[in-house]
């Protein structure tokens, strides 16, 4: 596995700003999570190792919204 990778999460339940700033804090609550963007429905973050996809679906989760899908890829070089 790389040493970074990229997460797109896919999420439920996000309606306004607030939902937004929620989701970035939560995610940069993760250890190894640089969040690159969060738009209602929607975060991209580059992750080291140890800020695993289902560390961030917790995060998000415990923010009280719903993680529906998403996609890991090798961070980009």
């Amino acid at each position: 596995m790389p040493d970074r990778h990229a997460e797109t999460l896919e999420i439920e339940g996000m309606s306004c700003d607030h939902c937004v700033s929620a989701v970035q804090s939560a995610l940069e609550g993760v250890s190894g999570a640089a969040v690159q963007t969060v738009e209602i429905g929607r975060a991209t973050v580059d992750a080291g190792p140890e800020a695993t996809r289902e560390l961030l679906v917790a995060a998000v989760e415990d923010a009280g919204f719903t993680v529906t899908g998403g996609q890991s890829e090798p961070a980009p070089q």
